[in-house]
């Protein structure tokens, strides 16, 4: 099998911890560098990881002649820059979400070389309890969808994190708030036609600790979400039709190399206890994700999530911050 050789811009934690452990167990790739601007920096991760080559910039990795593409997993602000600057050296990109810092920032992707495939990396719709949840809903199984909803939370008030540095882009809407935004229209193979928020700021970081949403896809059909920095943590997803209720047990942060479970209920219990569980094989989603794109540059398969995909996203993003503001529905 050909394998890809990928590089890895930054030691970021996701990357250490949850996305590159997951591409190395990958068939057709081989992670064969990573840069940090601090090189004793690179040197620990690559040696962490097993990486053979470490780099003290980022621009000694994008000059690395036998590198196809790159991993950018920098803070939301130097995403688009250095996507752009990656593609300009003849790399494919997968990012980290959200593309950019708003819809904006994402658009100037549009000046990336159109040989270059750039894909933001929602992992999820590559995690088969993912695509197994869009086949149920698909097959009619439901009935007509009415209502989508998801509650992701976890607590973390250090005033150092990124997650809470307005000016890098942190909050809630733009750390995990993307992925009901996301998911929802994966399941539902629809985009929203209006969105509206609640949101509540720190006091002291400026960013959002709370944000609710709901998103109107149209036909009859919402998705309603809330999303917290600074709350018990916690992730589910509900999907209610007119004849069954899907529940996605872990949709997000999915144990690596683990079974995961959804449950199908036609509600003839009111307390839950007619839910039928269906157990997903175990998978790695940060493996396959970099399987897909492989693929994709490999030209074995078309990417089917690219720039306009995470402009779109960006654009709902910022018509939520703006319903902020309105306190009314806005269009992205």
């Amino acid at each position: 099998m050909t394998r890809v050789k990928w590089g890895v811009l930054g030691a970021a934690k996701i990357g250490l911890d949850r996305v590159i452990p997951g591409m190395l167990k990958a068939a057709n790739v081989e992670v064969a560098a990573i840069a940090s601007r601090d090189l004793a920096k690179a040197r620990a991760a690559a040696d962490r990881l097993g990486i053979p080559t470490a780099y003290g910039s980022y621009e000694e990795l994008l000059a690395d002649p036998e590198i196809q593409v790159i991993y950018n997993p920098l803070p939301n602000n130097l995403h688009v820059e250095w996507t752009l600057r990656a593609t300009q050296a003849g790399k494919h990109v997968l990012s980290e979400k959200p593309m950019g810092m708003n819809a904006a920032d994402a658009e100037a992707l549009r000046g990336c070389p159109k040989d270059r495939l750039v894909m933001e990396a929602f992992m999820v719709r590559f995690h088969p309890q993912w695509i197994r949840a869009r086949e149920i809903v698909r097959s009619g199984r439901l009935g007509q969808i009415r209502t989508l909803q998801m509650l992701f939370a976890y607590n973390n008030p250090d005033p150092a994190n990124i997650r809470n540095k307005l000016e890098t882009g942190g909050g809630a809407l733009m750390d995990i708030g993307c992925y009901p935004m996301v998911g929802g229209r994966f399941l539902l193979d629809a985009d929203p036609q209006r969105v509206i928020a609640l949101i509540d700021r720190d006091p002291t970081f400026g960013t959002d600790r709370l944000s609710s949403a709901i998103l109107d896809f149209g036909q009859g059909r919402h998705m309603t979400f809330a999303v917290s920095t600074q709350a018990n943590r916690y992730q589910r997803l509900q999907v209610l039709g007119t004849d069954a209720r899907l529940e996605i047990v872990i949709p997000v942060n999915a144990p690596q190399g683990e079974e995961t479970r959804i449950l199908l209920d036609d509600g003839s219990a009111p307390d839950g206890s007619s839910a039928i569980v269906e157990t997903i094989a175990a998978s790695d989603q940060y493996t396959l994700q970099a399987e897909a794109f492989s693929r994709a540059v490999l030209g074995e398969e078309a990417l089917v999530w690219g720039v306009e995909d995470s402009i779109l996203n960006m654009r709902i993003l910022d018509a939520l911050f703006r319903s902020e503001t309105s306190g009314k529905w806005e269009t992205p």
